[in-house]
């Protein structure tokens, strides 16, 4: 089964490569943002977006309101924000 943990972009650490680091949970990671990048949105401005995490990627943008309840509902399951990557 995979899991997607949700996290907010607080900052790009090299906007060249794709890379961002996104707060899951209080949890800070490096993480792959090209999956959500085009032509009208640079990696800096991704920065305060909310992205779901599979294995060091981000694959999607979510809204806040959708990764606030999936955030709950992992810590209430025990599985925090491991996502195994």
């Amino acid at each position: 089964m995979c899991l997607g943990v949700p996290g907010r972009i607080v900052a790009i650490r090299d906007a060249a490569r794709a890379l961002a680091i996104v707060d899951m949970g209080g949890v800070r990671r490096e993480v792959n943002i090209l999956c959500i990048l085009d032509d009208d949105r640079a990696a800096v401005d991704c920065v305060g977006d909310w992205v779901l995490v599979h294995v060091g990627f981000a694959m999607s943008r979510i809204d806040e309101g959708e990764a606030r309840r999936t955030l709950a509902l992992l810590a209430e399951m025990g599985e925090g924000t491991e996502d195994d990557s």
